[in-house]
């Protein structure tokens, strides 16, 4: 007999909502964390000040030495590497030439704790554009059948925004979002009276505004607009597994969480074809861990749940675990980030804002919708923001006396900063597989991570880049600082954290790795549903969409165990 009705590898953004739909549906549910538990007391530097950290919270040579690739992420900061693995412990390799950023935490709740809450839904255009574009292959979902998912998983998470009724970017359950400045009111009104189609919203974010009875239950409170969000939340104001998912999984007594176990591998019965649970290390104490169940999971990230598989291969599988579609570690995306401007904004200095708010403007995607793109297919969106100067602005200018301080309290002029975030297309060139001789210091296989970008991609950011440069110009703002529009590069593969697309659901076994409910086409009760089952990438940010799909795959496993079925 089992241990377990269902094993749950990783407990982070989409593994914490497995848990919680299965636990609540009345299962015993072991989910397996390779990292540490999570203290929100001695690990969330939120109610900390800068005096009171290393450096001032400063990055300082050993970060650089610990962190060479962690360290260069936005949210990294003394304040917040604990969250973040020390790349030396935790190898990888790329093909010579080639670069790739792969961030990472290990620790409950995973990349939920930083990740930056952009929550926004894929449209029917997105979960067509394959078929209708005749590339890679479709996706076995429509919008339709996603959407009461995403009502779902944004009610329970808590996503403030605004309704605007675009067909690019579909409408949600929405608490109130966060107000624009009044700098932003005037970008808005300019970008669009001067390019008809194109719309300013306010971004859409896990972070309560308005919390319901449900969150509250759950101790989460609203977010008090202190903009400390990377170093994890005392108020649960944002959606994290830790603050959310986990919590509720936890009281329905039906949740076991596992710590410290890095799996290495699914077992399978070849008799059966069943997956019977799973074999890792102890990262602390190296000894070999063994926990079965009767269906599994994974939730590990799109590079580690297909390095899982690989390993998992048998001679019964000789290409790896559920993979006989040949189609298992290809197809890695991402979005790349680039386009970038940053300038002064004319508007009013007699107005200013209330906190620090945890979120910004977007423009939803218009190239190749409702402006055409040129020399690329798909296209891209912008997250960005309008604030004013805190007294760290004038640090460096001279004077002395009471004048001079008292500009201190001041603040200064608006300034203006935005990114473009755009769709990689999968391509089976793109992949992840595990080294054949090189282990790290539990004797896993390295993985070799193997990407690179596109005359897509690079036709896209340039574009992207024109378009920042005309958005501002429409606005009266003097360009500060911007990528160039005849050399912009995108960012790395890796760099924009939504590594994707590995283990890719489709309609025809041959060619995909799952169907579309996330169920291997090989097992019927193996499933995955962390960001490798993508068919396509958007542009949006995708972690909405990962907790859609996992709670949807939740449910049908769920009705097929108590079917009988599996």
């Amino acid at each position: 007999m089992a241990d377990f009705d269902f094993v749950v590898v990783g407990s982070g953004m989409s593994g914490g909502w497995v848990a919680k739909e299965l636990c609540e549906r009345g299962f015993k549910v072991a989910v397996v964390e390779r990292g540490r538990p999570i203290d929100p007391v001695a690990d969330y530097t939120d109610m900390v000040d800068p005096w009171q950290m290393e450096h001032l919270n400063l990055k300082g040579p050993d970060t650089y030495a610990d962190y060479p690739i962690q360290s260069e992420v936005y949210a990294f900061h003394s304040y917040t590497k604990q969250f973040w693995v020390k790349d030396g412990e935790h190898p990888y390799e790329t093909p010579e030439g080639q670069d790739y950023k792969w961030r990472r935490g290990h620790h409950v709740g995973g990349r939920s704790i930083m990740w930056a809450r952009q929550s926004y839904r894929m449209s029917e255009i997105d979960f067509t554009a394959n078929k209708r574009e005749n590339f890679a292959i479709d996706w076995p979902v429509r919008y339709a059948d996603i959407a009461p998912w995403y009502d779902h998983a944004e009610r329970f998470a808590g996503i403030s925004g605004s309704t605007e009724g675009l067909e690019i970017l579909p409408d949600g359950v929405f608490q109130p979002p966060h107000h624009f400045t009044i700098a932003e009111e005037k970008f808005k009104a300019a970008v669009e009276a001067s390019f008809p189609g194109r719309k300013v919203i306010p971004g859409r974010a896990a972070n309560l505004t308005q919390p319901t009875e449900e969150q509250t239950a759950l101790g989460r409170g609203k977010c008090q607009a202190r903009d400390h969000c990377f170093r994890g939340c005392s108020f649960g104001a944002y959606f994290s597994a830790n603050s959310a998912t986990l919590p509720a999984a936890e009281r329905t007594g039906n949740l076991t969480l596992i710590t410290d176990v890095a799996v290495h591998k699914v077992l399978h019965d070849e008799a059966t074809n069943r997956v019977t649970g799973v074999q890792g290390v102890n990262v602390k104490t190296n000894e070999g861990v063994t926990i079965t169940g009767d269906a599994v999971f994974l939730n590990a990230s799109a590079i580690v749940s297909p390095l899982i598989l690989l390993n998992s291969a048998t001679e019964y599988a000789p290409n790896g675990l559920a993979n006989s579609s040949g189609q298992l570690g290809h197809n890695l995306m991402d979005h790349f980030s680039g386009a970038r401007g940053y300038g002064r904004m004319p508007a009013s200095l007699q107005s200013h804002y209330y906190g620090r708010r945890p979120n910004g403007f977007y423009i939803p995607r218009f190239r190749n919708h409702t402006e055409e793109g040129e020399g690329f297919s798909r296209g891209y969106g912008y997250q960005g923001r309008i604030y004013r100067n805190s007294w760290s602005g004038r640090v460096d200018r001279g004077g002395v006396g009471s004048d001079y301080k008292a500009g201190f309290r001041e603040p200064g002029e608006w300034w203006f900063g935005v990114v473009a975030f755009g769709e990689i297309l999968p391509r089976f060139s793109n992949h992840v597989r595990p080294h054949k001789t090189k282990t790290d210091r539990w004797g896993f296989p390295v993985p070799i991570i193997d990407a690179k970008h596109s005359d897509n991609e690079i036709n896209m950011v340039r574009q992207a880049t024109r378009d920042t440069r005309a958005m501002m110009a429409a606005a009266g703002m003097d360009l500060i600082r911007g990528d160039d529009p005849d050399t912009a590069m995108p960012s790395a593969p890796g760099d924009g954290i939504h590594e994707m697309g590995t283990a890719r659901m489709g309609r025809d076994p041959a060619t995909s790795v799952l169907n579309g409910f996330n169920q291997s086409h090989d097992i019927p009760n193996l499933f995955i549903s962390d960001g490798s089952f993508m068919t396509s990438a958007g542009c949006q940010n995708p972690s909405l969409s990962y907790m859609a799909f996992s709670a949807r795959a939740a449910d049908h496993a769920g009705k097929l165990m108590k079917d009988g079925v599996i």
